[in-house]
Formats: structure tokens, sequence, C-alpha cells
């Protein structure tokens, strides 16, 4: 039987009893160093320190395969028990994650004004900024992949809050060698002769405008998605008697915390210095005008009738005028 006290592992730090445990639990030195991301040699070198340290044998020597001594076995099952006391003590001691906020957004919409915002006034909360596809844009809100989300209208409402914010202007997309680009802008007869490609799907919008471009004709897209696949052998025009589209911004019915409160504050426009939901503050009350001072009119100066102005005022007999 061993005196081995299991208990002078106490001292050792947790580093090496970390590489102790992943050669026990390996029971081969080249695999445990190289998940170690070590040399085998360091490693051995650490076991031969260890053993030294606390004078007993932790692997048989010579054995093949490795082989755990008992004390190394009851060293083991020591060396878990405090690296596992000593994660949970970091994680106990590690302060909470802040909270943040994951905002989507569908093509053609761009957020950095308000995530600019948002980084100056609560640089404290994360501000996540994620693409949507907009075929996904209410699967990401409904599911959780975003907290809020701006939406290309139509969506189904149920168990949605939507705030519209902007309408987006139709353009009429045609290559840069059609007649129809020397027009500033263009109507639905305009194309009545050309080949109109579906821009339906936006997110398939770069192969539509490429389509465009190889073979002809038009189709009909928002601005901000001309914009976003700008191709220089394209040109867009606004076309009109074409529904607009509208952007909004939509999250979940009920999902209305102080995060969400926050941004929604800040895309309507909200000041840093308003408080959400609180009563303008009362008006003090104005301070009555004192009556206004009558001031006693002067007499008015009496004319001389030879001179025709005040007396003493007009130009003397015989003066000469000045030139």
């Amino acid at each position: 039987m061993s005196d081995f006290d299991v208990t002078a592992a106490d001292s050792i730090d947790l580093a090496r009893l970390r590489r102790f445990v992943a050669v026990a639990e390996e029971l081969h030195f080249a695999r445990a160093a190289k998940g170690l991301r070590i040399s085998r040699q360091a490693l051995s070198a650490t076991v031969i320190e260890l053993e030294q340290e606390l004078g007993t044998r932790v692997f048989v020597p010579g054995a093949s395969p490795t082989t755990l001594t008992e004390d190394g076995a009851a060293l083991l099952a020591h060396a878990r028990a405090l690296i596992g006391a000593a994660e949970q003590a970091e994680r106990e001691q590690k302060p909470e994650a802040l909270a943040s906020l994951r905002v989507g957004f569908v093509p053609g919409v761009t957020v950095s004004k308000w995530a600019r915002i948002w980084g100056e006034r609560l640089p404290e909360h994360p501000l996540e900024v994620l693409g949507v596809p907009q075929g996904e844009q209410e699967a990401a809100l409904r599911e959780g992949r975003v907290d809020l989300c701006f939406v290309r209208l139509p969506i189904e409402r149920t168990a949605l809050n939507a705030i519209p914010l902007w309408q987006e202007t139709p353009v009429a997309v045609v290559r840069k060698d059609d007649e129809l680009s020397l027009l500033d802008s263009l109507t639905p007869a305009d194309l009545a002769a050309e080949r109109i490609q579906d821009g339906t799907d936006l997110d398939q919008a770069a192969d539509t405008l490429a389509l465009v471009a190889a073979v002809g004709g038009a189709t009909i897209v928002p601005q901000s998605i001309a914009r976003l696949h700008h191709r220089r052998d394209l040109v867009y025009r606004p076309i009109g008697e074409t529904p607009f589209t509208e952007i909004a911004l939509a999250w979940p019915a009920g999902a209305d915390g102080e995060l969400v409160e926050e941004f929604v504050g800040i895309v309507r426009g909200r000041s840093a210095n308003s408080s959400r939901g609180a009563a303008a503050a009362p008006e003090p009350p104005r301070r009555a005008k004192a009556p206004a001072k009558k001031t006693a009119k002067k007499p008015a100066a009496k004319q001389n009738p030879k001179q025709g102005g005040p007396r003493g005022g007009g130009r003397k007999p015989g003066a000469r005028r000045g030139r």
C-alpha cells in the first residue's frame, strides 16, 4: 500500500496538472502533446518534474501502452477535482456578459447611421448588425435570429410590430446603349416593347441585372437595389405609374425590452435626453408682463411760417446753399 498523500498536488500549478491529466486520459504521450500543442519532449519533462515533486511514480516505467500507477490513478481523480473547482470559481467571478442587441436588415437598407448613434449612446451594450435575405425577413424575426429587422413591406404582421419608415423609388434598369437610357424618366408604356426580366426576387437581383446586361431588355427594382448592384454597363431611370416599395422596422410583439425600445427610439429620431414614455414636463408658469409705461409726447416744435420749418432750424436769409 502506497503512503502517497494526494493532497500534495494542491500546491502544484494547474498548468502542469492539466498536462498530466491529458496524458492520463490519452495514455499516449504523442497524442496528448499534439492536443496540448506542445512538443512531446516538453510534456515528458513536465511529467518527470511532477513525479520528482510528488515523490512517486504516476506512470508505470517502460509500459506500453502507457499505464497509470495506483498513485497516478489517485492523482488523476484529485487533479480533475482541483481543475474543476478552479474553473467553477472562475465562472462565478466572471461578470455576466452585457446585454446585446441583434438588428437585421434586408438588401438595399443601410443601417450605419443608427449603428453609429447606438455606439455613441450605449457603448456598454454591443450592437450586432446582420444581413438578412429578403426571403427570410419574417423567419429571422419569428425564429429569434434577430431582435429587430429592417424589412421590406408587405409582411404578415401577426405577432409582429412594424413601423413604416420610408418609401423606395422604383426604377427601370436598362443597358447603357439602350435608347431608353437617353430619357430622364420612364413609364410602363416606354417599356412596352422591351423584354421584361422578372426582378421580384430581390435576393437574386445581381443575377437579374447581369441577365439584362447580357441579353438586353429591362427590369424594375427599388432604387436602393439598383445602387447596391451598380454596374457600369447598366443605367437606371425612375419609372412612374409603378407602386413604391416601403421599408419598415419590425420586431416580435411582446419583445419590447429596454434595448429594443432604445433602438426604436433612435430610428424614430428621439434625442438622447428624451425619456421613453415620460409625460412632457409642465411648462413653468409664465410671468405676467408689466404694462408698458406711457411716455409723454413732446410738444411739436412750432414752425416759423416764413421758414417753413422748426423755429431756428431753417436756413438763414441770405445763406448760400451748399453744393
